[in-house]
């Protein structure tokens, strides 16, 4: 028997290039730089770029915050100006309300003193002679103690002096009993209980009375005489409260 044949080799024939590989290398490492000059020299550009644009960015921003400054300082300048003419216009409002209510208080009292002389020097023919014109209370820091004031007046004839006497008490409770005091016992002023009258147009008679602990007064009552047999005595009371709520 014969052998069976082996198959046959084959052989694979390949070129010889000597520096291939290595041309091959260099080509890529000079891509390979080429590509990274390009990027570095991209980068750099589009980089200095952004930070101009950002530097003019900053700049701006830096004059407006100064002009915004400027203008707050102008505008606190203003306020503070605004300020002080507004209180010196409240000053002067305020001066000016104060004179006018002094002009109407003296105005007022002028008023009353004309209507005051008026009736002594052309009365009705109801209210001449001898008459009661007011009593005044008024009241001080201390407790108790008063200022007061009683207006006598000769009305119609005041060619010739009156002559004559008063009589004023404070009428009130004490202990729940009422009683009344004479003027001379609660004032230091008043040394008689009968207050001598002397005077053509008018007399006041005036001083400070101090009321006594656990007395609560309740009016006043003022009486009056001119002198001479026959002469008519004139009366009149006043409540305490209406005089002192003032």
């Amino acid at each position: 028997m014969s052998e069976p044949k082996k198959p046959s080799e084959e052989y694979v024939v390949i070129r010889h290039r000597p520096g291939y590989r290595v041309r091959r290398t260099l080509i890529l490492l000079v891509f390979s730089l080429v590509a990274a000059v390009i990027g570095y020299a991209t980068g750099m550009a589009q980089g200095g770029f952004r930070f101009s644009t950002a530097e003019e960015s900053r700049n701006r921003l830096l004059d407006q915050v100064e002009q915004l400054r400027d203008h707050n300082r102008e505008m606190s300048q203003q306020i503070v100006n605004l300020e002080r003419g507004r209180a010196v216009d409240q000053q002067a409002l305020n001066q000016a309300r104060r004179n006018i209510v002094e002009l109407e208080t003296r105005l007022a009292s002028l008023q009353s003193e004309l209507v005051f002389y008026k009736n002594i020097m052309a009365p009705s023919d109801s209210t001449r002679g001898l008459q009661i014109d007011r009593v005044r209370m008024r009241r001080t820091p201390n407790k108790g103690v008063y200022d007061f004031m009683v207006v006598l007046v000769q009305r119609g004839d005041n060619k010739s002096y009156l002559s004559g006497y008063a009589e004023v008490s404070v009428v009130g409770l004490r202990d729940d009993q009422k009683e009344s005091i004479a003027l001379r016992d609660l004032s230091a002023d008043i040394e008689q209980t009968d207050i001598k009258l002397r005077f053509r147009y008018f007399q006041e008679v005036k001083g400070q009375l101090t009321l006594p602990d656990g007395f609560e007064p309740l009016e006043v009552q003022v009486m009056a005489k001119r002198d001479g047999s026959g002469s008519a005595k004139v009366e009149r009371t006043f409540d305490w409260d209406e005089l002192t709520e003032r």
